[in-house]
């Protein structure tokens, strides 16, 4: 859970609810000798304990997609801003309705696989001229595979994000945009009469990088819920397990044990979290985890 506003922070203890999807990308009927592929498997939970009516594509205030189109492989992660709650606003409304544009856009093909940035602002924009008000703000992240040139492409704003992973080591990891702590940069569709108040940062502040990957390469996706809660040697640990796999079901034990690891830690009071040491070096003395909504995907590349 975020700020929604340009003073103070929003933080909660909730408790969970959770369900784990497979999805590939990969048709194993297609022969591809030298074209990339992702295979990928999902797994989240809400930060509720109270049972929830499961939506795909949701968990909790989350939202996500993976889907293809051509010659691309597409993931996709939104996290709801929390605060909008307090204002009678459904904060996962904005990110599911994000997330579910981005991939309709993509089935369509309306959209370039080396720009993901331009993805995220159709969406946003399609959003913002939607019959219906759709209200709220979400950080998001879109990764684009493009198996012509077996290329990344990746747009991300705010503290969502993915790592990239080849060899045990890190090669690539998003950066994280924040305003001030726990405050990320966020896209926004504000009632009126907000507008001034509330936080919205504009689809092409997203930081976009492209680099070349390789066969093997293990991608993680996820919202802040992972990478809060989650020191980047544990999940160095988990990933590396699933490196060169091409088998979902494998890829779907690590992904939910990623996400079963990042929820327990979320409640624990006494772990040093990743979020715990941003919190102590931005002034604030507090210890734990973060209980909040956790979205895994995770894939690898097959070539």
């Amino acid at each position: 859970m975020h700020s929604l506003w340009l003073t103070g922070r929003l933080l909660s203890r909730a408790v969970w609810n959770g369900i784990a999807n497979i999805s590939s990308a990969a048709d194993p009927n297609i022969n591809r000798k030298s074209e990339p592929y992702l295979v990928s498997a999902v797994c989240g939970f809400s930060k509720e304990r109270k049972i929830q009516r499961l939506i795909k594509g949701q968990f909790g205030d989350d939202a996500w997609f993976t889907t293809r189109y051509k010659s691309a492989d597409v993931l996709g992660v939104a996290d709801g801003v929390g605060g909008w709650r307090a204002y009678g606003i459904d904060p996962g409304e904005f990110s599911m309705h994000l997330m579910k544009t981005c991939e309709r856009l993509i089935k369509l093909g309306r959209f370039t696989p080396s720009n993901p940035s331009e993805l995220l602002a159709r969406s946003y924009y399609e959003l913002l001229h939607h019959k219906k008000s759709i209200l709220g703000s979400s950080t998001a992240c879109v990764v684009v595979l493009n198996r012509e040139n077996s290329t990344l492409y990746t747009a991300n704003i705010g503290d969502s994000g993915y790592m990239v992973v080849r060899g045990g080591r890190v090669i690539h990891r998003s950066e994280e945009q924040q305003h001030y702590f726990n405050t990320p940069f966020q896209l926004s569709l504000p009632p009126p009469g907000y507008q001034a108040d509330v936080l919205s940062d504009q689809p092409d502040s997203a930081i976009t990088e492209n680099f070349p990957v390789e066969d093997g390469d293990v991608i993680l996706v996820a919202t802040d819920g992972v990478f809060d809660n989650l020191p980047q040697n544990l999940l160095i640990n988990e990933l590396t397990k699933v490196q060169g796999e091409r088998c979902a079901s494998r890829l779907q034990t690590v992904a939910n044990s990623i996400a079963w690891m990042a929820r327990n830690l979320s409640f624990d009071e006494t772990f040093i979290s990743p979020f715990a040491e941003s919190a102590f070096a931005n002034g604030i003395n507090t210890i734990g985890g973060k209980p909040d909504d956790i979205t895994v995907i995770l894939a690898t590349v097959a070539i």
